[in-house]
């Protein structure tokens, strides 16, 4: 088990954050995404937990992406892996910004 933590700067807050989002399952080469509100200071904290360990530049790359298309702020993001593939993660992380935003249902 690995424990990556990255943080983004240059986001704008949700003006009207629900509480949490939570998408995904863990099992079966998949994980599960929960987005909540946090007050750091115009932060995105993301925690990622993998059972892939060694993997710290790709997550990178993935969350550099992620983040170029959802710059959001004062969220703290939690991710618990069990080994999902570069784009699973990408979905996930898309389906969950856009319903914390306000977008599309996740």
């Amino acid at each position: 088990m690995e424990i990556l933590t990255f943080e983004y700067r240059g986001g704008q807050p949700v003006a009207s954050p629900p509480p949490s989002v939570l998408v995904g399952v863990v099992g079966s080469g998949n994980l599960e995404v929960l987005v909540e509100p946090a007050p750091l200071g115009g932060l995105c904290r993301i925690e990622v937990q993998t059972a892939a360990v060694g993997f710290g530049a790709t997550w990178q790359a993935v969350l550099d992406d992620v983040f170029a298309r959802h710059p959001l702020a004062d969220i703290r993001i939690s991710i618990n892996d069990v080994g999902a593939t570069p784009a699973v993660v990408g979905l996930r992380l898309d389906q969950a910004l856009d319903a914390f935003a306000g977008g599309a249902q996740a």
